[in-house]
């Protein structure tokens, strides 16, 4: 499956009284909402890649996008568009870091912990030299 790196998507913003919400019109399911506008297209720029990426990571074909002009506008609700590049996101989402819960014997727990050793250093540096990278 062929993997684009930038996408803009028609998103419609409209005002629920506590919240400015958005929608896109071309991907079900695909809402979120901000309690301003600027955060309201934060979110949706968040949302869109998300998205996006599951569709992607699913073999869901992406579709292509509805014209900004195509969209019908209704009272109260603005169309605005919304771009993502998901190599940035994809990544972003491989370099985040995840935490993993460990089990060790006390004794060893003890012992680290007084000689002041990062547990985290220690794991990644092991799980590389194991892996080969």
């Amino acid at each position: 499956m062929r993997r684009d790196d930038h996408y803009i998507f028609p998103a419609i913003l409209f005002n629920d009284d506590d919240f400015i919400g958005v929608e896109f019109p071309d991907l079900a399911g695909c809402v979120t909402f901000g309690n301003d506008v600027d955060e309201a297209l934060r979110r949706a720029k968040d949302a869109l890649g998300g998205h996006l990426l599951t569709m992607e990571d699913m073999n869901r074909p992406i579709p292509s996008p509805t014209p900004l002009d195509k969209i019908s506008s209704q009272k109260g609700r603005i169309a605005v568009l919304v771009d993502v590049y998901l190599s940035l996101l994809r990544e972003e989402e491989k370099n985040k870091a995840v935490k993993k819960t460990v089990t060790l014997p006390n004794w060893l727990n003890i012992a680290a912990s007084n000689a002041n050793v990062n547990f985290s250093n220690v794991l990644q540096e092991a799980l590389k030299s194991r892996l080969g990278l």
